[in-house]
């Protein structure tokens, strides 16, 4: 029941909010930025006179914004900016103004900023605050009881939150900081709401849910946008021998983490409330996922074919063995020689070493070691005319020739 600050795992929620707005037709993910603002606009010069700023470049930081800060939030006595004061750099907003360092979808830089751009055109587009849409439209929906966006924490809340300690395990000044940023940093939840939130994606993405988007929306959240690593709200990585989706978090006291697999349903959320939680979750994140043997840390698939198991060994009468004898072409300029030697049969391709076979029945032999069966097939004569060979996957019949 505790609750953590999420930091920024909240911008993959706020994305699944977007994405809700973009299902209900309010506005599209490749639409300009700045016609859906209302409260502010974008000067994107000429950096956007080919591309727009787009929700789906905000979501996952390919927007060509170059803010690249994070957030240290507020002290809950102190005065809290304005959206427009934030995105302007005005007092007393104490992080720089939004700005456009190239052009869209050009390079993924990570952005909180531009999350926050995208707060508040959410809000714009529902002339709703934005902690309201999200619970709304996400944390209600998906039972997510312990989780809100609103800054600060209410009291209610707070009786039953974490407090944020240093890197040195020593509680911070403030309990916690207040995050305007809400969409990059506001979200407290818990790692079972956090856990709710990613199985809601799994069970849309594969069809079996549409508590909040339907299949072909949610799997928005989960490909790649073509530059960078980030689908629209997290980041896709390929681990072992699996693809995750993922986001983690750092604010001020805080750390937390959540992954979770694609298609196979597993998946983690930890959270802590201090500055050096990053160890603990990186420990434990290997942990679980070797007690549960996740595809993470699955070796590659061996290539090649694996021996099969030898068969017994069965007598074949003398002259059965002899009447196999001969040369028997395998293509040009190679050949195969049977043999009778010291009781059983040999083959030696040209330019090969010479093996013994051993007979798994009367037209069947084997090279003990070795991936290789050779079974003599006989004409409509009743004489023997030809030996097929198998070798791993590959089939191949070579005439008897003398």
């Amino acid at each position: 029941e505790t609750m953590f600050q999420a930091a920024s795992i909240s911008k993959p929620v706020a994305a699944m909010g977007v994405l809700r707005a973009v299902q209900d037709g309010l506005f599209g993910l490749d639409d300009d930025i700045n016609t859906i603002l209302t409260t502010w606009k974008l000067d994107g010069g000429e950096f956007t006179r080919d591309h727009p700023v787009t929700p789906r470049t905000l979501t996952s930081h390919t927007s060509g914004l170059g803010d690249g800060f994070g957030f240290p939030g507020y002290d809950p006595g102190a005065p809290v900016p304005t959206m427009v004061e934030l995105f302007e750099g005005q007092a007393p907003s104490n992080t720089r103004a939004l700005f456009m360092e190239r052009a869209p979808m050009t390079l993924m830089e990570y952005s909180g900023g531009g999350t926050t751009l995208m707060q508040q055109a959410l809000s714009d587009a529902r002339r709703r605050p934005f902690a309201d849409i999200l619970r709304d439209d996400v944390l209600q929906p998906l039972g997510m009881t312990r989780s809100t966006f609103v800054q600060p924490l209410p009291a209610a809340d707070d009786r039953n939150a974490a407090r944020g300690h240093s890197n040195q395990g020593t509680a911070r000044g403030a309990k916690w900081h207040v995050y305007p940023e809400q969409a990059a940093a506001g979200l407290w939840t818990t790692p079972s709401d956090l856990a709710r939130f990613a199985i809601e994606v799994q069970l849309a993405s594969a069809g079996r849910s549409t508590r909040v988007l339907d299949r072909a929306t949610a799997r928005e959240m989960l490909t790649p946008v073509g530059v960078g690593d980030y689908a629209v709200g997290f980041s896709i990585q390929k681990i072992g021998q699996g693809w995750y989706f993922a986001h983690g978090g750092s604010n001020w006291g805080f750390r937390a983490t959540l992954l979770a697999h694609l298609s196979n349903g597993y998946g983690l959320a930890i959270m802590t409330n201090a500055d050096q939680g990053s160890a603990v979750m990186a420990e434990l994140t290997r942990r679980i996922q070797a007690a549960y043997a996740w595809d993470a840390v699955a070796e590659p698939a061996p290539r090649g074919y694996r021996p099969r198991a030898d068969p017994p060994e069965v007598p074949v009468a003398v002259e059965i063995l002899q009447a196999y004898i001969g040369e028997y072409a395998m293509g040009p300029g190679v050949t195969l020689m049977i043999t009778f030697e010291e009781g059983g049969l040999h083959a030696q391709p040209t330019g090969g070493q010479k093996a013994a076979l051993v007979a798994e029945s009367t037209v069947a032999f084997f090279i003990r070691g070795f991936n290789v069966q050779l079974e003599f097939t006989r004409g409509p004569e009743g004489g023997v005319d030809a030996v097929v060979i198998q070798q791993g996957g590959s089939r191949q019949t070579a005439r008897k020739v003398r």
